[in-house]
C-alpha cells in the first residue's frame, strides 16, 4: 500500500459531530465553545462557527508554527519593525539577538506583538511570508471560518476566526509536549532579562487548579477574547470565548458543566478483533466524552466496505446516540507493516507537524 493511500485512513479515522447549546448554561460570551481535547466533539456551543475578531488568541497559531519549526534553539535577530510594533511588548530592542525559545515564552506568557514579529520574520523570512504559513496552517486544520493577516491579532479587516477554529487550534497544540510546556508555565526567565515573565492566564494562575494552559487577548473592538484547556480524571477539555465581559467566569462554568456531566468513555481499543467469523484490525483506541443517559443510548453499526473496492480498509463503524450521529472510526483489514506506519507518519509529521499516532 502506498503512502497516498493510508494517509486517508488515518485523518478519517475519527470524524466527531457538533453538540447543542445547553440553555441551562449563560455565558457571557458573545462566541463560544467547550470542546473534549482528544476527539474534538463539542460539549456546548454558543454561535461558535462565527467568525469575529480574535486578538492575541491568535498567537496560539504564531507559536505552534514556531514551535514546529524546529528552530527554537536559533538566535533571532530582532528587527527595528519588531521593535517598532504596537501594542503589549516585552520590550526587545534592535540588533537584540535572542534565542526563539524565548520569544515563544515571551509570546504566550506576555502576549508580546514585538515578539510575534521577531518569531515570524525568522520562521517565515517576513511577516508577509509567516502569514501565508499562518493561512497554510489554518486549512489544513480545518479551520474554515478562519483567516490570518499578521502573527499578533491586532485587529484586521481579514483577520478572523471563530471560536469552533481557535477550539480546534488549542486541541491541535496541545498534543505538542513544548507547546503543552509552554503555556502551562506560570512564568519564565529568559538569559537575555534579569526578570522574569509572569504569565498574563490568571485562569492557570490565579483562578482554577484544573487549568492546564490557554491564552488572553483584548483589543477594544475584539473585547476579551480567551482560548484555555483544563483537565479533571482523565478528561481534558479545551474552552473559548469571544468578546466575553466576564470570560473568567465563563470558562469556570463551562468547565465545571462539562466535568459535572461528561467522562471519557473507551468506545474500541487498538488491536485485532473478531466479527461475524473475520479478523479486523482496530488502529488506535478511541475515546469521546459521554454523558450517562448518552452511555445508555450510545448505539454502533459496522458497515463493510465491498472487498474488491476497499484495498486494507475493511469498513466504519458508525457510533450513534439515538438518530443522533456521534461519529465514526475506520477498520482495517490486516495491520500495516511497521515500516510503512512509520514511513507514513513521518511522512505527515514532514509535512504538517503533527504527530497522530
Amino acid at each position: 500500500m502506498s503512502v497516498c493511500m493510508i494517509i486517508p485512513i488515518i485523518l478519517l479515522l475519527v470524524l466527531p459531530t457538533t453538540g447543542h447549546a445547553n440553555p441551562n448554561l449563560g455565558v457571557s460570551a458573545e462566541h463560544a465553545v467547550l470542546m473534549d481535547s482528544e476527539s474534538g466533539r463539542v460539549l456546548f456551543e454558543k454561535d461558535a462557527y462565527d467568525s469575529s475578531l480574535i486578538a492575541s488568541t491568535t498567537k496560539i497559531m504564531t507559536a505552534i508554527i514556531a514551535i514546529e519549526s524546529g528552530k527554537l534553539e536559533e538566535k533571532v535577530d530582532v528587527s527595528s519593525r519588531a521593535v517598532r510594533t504596537e501594542g503589549s511588548s516585552i520590550y526587545l530592542t534592535e540588533d537584540e539577538e535572542i534565542l526563539l525559545r524565548d520569544l515563544v515564552y515571551g509570546l504566550m506568557l506576555r502576549s508580546g506583538n514585538d515578539s510575534a514579529v521577531a518569531i515570524a520574520e525568522h520562521v517565515g523570512g517576513s511577516v508577509e511570508g509567516f502569514t501565508q504559513m499562518m493561512n497554510e496552517k489554518a486549512l489544513w486544520l480545518g479551520m474554515n471560518a478562519s483567516h490570518f493577516e499578521n502573527p499578533h491579532g491586532l485587529d484586521g479587516e481579514t483577520h478572523y476566526s471563530s471560536a469552533y477554529d481557535l477550539g480546534l487550534l488549542m486541541a491541535y497544540s496541545m498534543k505538542n509536549d513544548t507547546f503543552r510546556e509552554v503555556t502551562s508555565s506560570e512564568k519564565y526567565r529568559s538569559d537575555n532579562r534579569d526578570y522574569a515573565w509572569m504569565n498574563k492566564n490568571k485562569l492557570l494562575t490565579k483562578y482554577y487548579e484544573p487549568t492546564t494552559g490557554g491564552k488572553t487577548g483584548f483589543t477594544k473592538k475584539a473585547g476579551r477574547t480567551l482560548v484555555s484547556s483544563a483537565e479533571k480524571d482523565g478528561l481534558e477539555l479545551i474552552a473559548v470565548t469571544l468578546n466575553a465581559p466576564d470570560d473568567w467566569n465563563d470558562h469556570q462554568r463551562m468547565y465545571e458543566w462539562g466535568f459535572e456531566n461528561f467522562e471519557t468513555v473507551k468506545l474500541q481499543s487498538k488491536g485485532i478483533i473478531e466479527a461475524n467469523g473475520e479478523e479486523y484490525y482496530i488502529p488506535r483506541d478511541v475515546y469521546v466524552p459521554l454523558s450517562l443517559t448518552e452511555q445508555e443510548e450510545l448505539e454502533a453499526d459496522f458497515y463493510r466496505y465491498p472487498v474488491d473496492q476497499a484495498g486494507n480498509l475493511a469498513g466504519v463503524t458508525h457510533y450513534s446516540i439515538g438518530d443522533t450521529p456521534l461519529l465514526k472510526a475506520h477498520v482495517l483489514d490486516e495491520r500495516p507493516s511497521q515500516g510503512l506506519i512509520h514511513e507514513c507518519l513521518n511522512f505527515i509529521k514532514d509535512m504538517t507537524g503533527v504527530s497522530l499516532w
